[in-house]
């Protein structure tokens, strides 16, 4: 019978368990990153990416509520693209400015910027041949279809079919964007 005297240095042994702990948490690394990486390069090869905005989903022409007037308007000024051609509707009040074109005005919305209430015109450039039936200012029920317009560079532009007169709103102002509207989800068709 064989007897072995084995003896373990205690630093020893903890450097080496460390060592290997790190070993492993590099190789984890590097391959979280070559995944993370390798994602994005395929997905953006992906020639079929379609946006999909649940707001623009179903109904014709999309309604659209107050509390969501300035995230819909930041998300089609930020995606144009993405919706030329959408058709929709929703309360505001008509601002006429002097270098816009006769048949233009902006289809307007006050934004409050601060707490003190501060407020800055936000809205759509529209477009209405007979807009100069209706007064600089007046509230109006607006329905449309997104186009590309040009104002100092490409933004959208609301061809209105249909207008009618309305009274102010009892939220007659919005709120600048937050992030409480999510107007994309990324699905592969």
């Amino acid at each position: 019978m064989h007897v072995y005297n084995l003896k373990i240095n205690k630093n020893s042994l903890f450097k080496g368990i460390l060592l290997i702990c790190i070993l492993i948490c590099i190789i984890i690394f590097f391959y979280a990153g070559y995944y993370f990486f390798s994602e994005i390069k395929k997905s953006n090869q992906d020639e079929n990416f379609v946006v999909v905005d649940s707001y623009f989903e179903n109904t014709t022409p999309v309604s659209i509520p107050s509390s969501q007037y300035t995230n819909v308007l930041k998300e089609v000024h930020d995606n144009l693209d993405d919706y030329i051609g959408k058709e929709i509707s929703f309360v505001g009040y008509v601002y006429k400015i002097d270098y816009l074109e006769n048949n233009q005005f902006v289809l307007a919305r006050n934004m409050i910027i601060n707490s003190a209430s501060q407020t800055v015109v936000v809205g759509f450039l529209s477009e209405y041949e007979n807009i100069d039936k209706f007064d600089n200012l007046s509230w109006v029920y607006v329905t449309g279809t997104i186009e590309k317009g040009n104002l100092n560079g490409e933004i959208p532009l609301l061809k209105v079919e249909k207008i009618e007169m309305t009274d102010k709103p009892e939220d007659e102002f919005v709120y600048p964007p937050d992030n409480t509207y999510i107007p994309t989800s990324s699905s592969l068709y």
